[in-house]
């Protein structure tokens, strides 16, 4: 990987940033991941992946939802 190559988590829409990090803090509650503010060395893969994963699990329900309505 190139020392100007970035990571998968930057935000696409400044705006959202604050809203994208309560979320995150809110799957890891409701999933048990004990996920805190600042160093979460001591998570394993498994535990950031699943929160990861759950995301966008709720996230594309939720536009699911959206275009149903849209629909109706």
């Amino acid at each position: 990987m190139s020392s100007n190559s970035t990571t998968g988590n930057k935000v696409n829409v400044p705006e959202a940033k604050a809203a994208m990090e309560q979320f995150k803090y809110e799957v890891a509650n409701e999933i048990g991941v004990p996920l805190k503010k600042g160093y979460n060395g001591d998570l394993t893969s498994a535990q950031n992946g699943y929160v990861g994963g759950y995301m966008v699990k709720k996230m594309i329900e939720a536009q699911e939802k959206m275009m149903a309505e849209k629909d109706n």
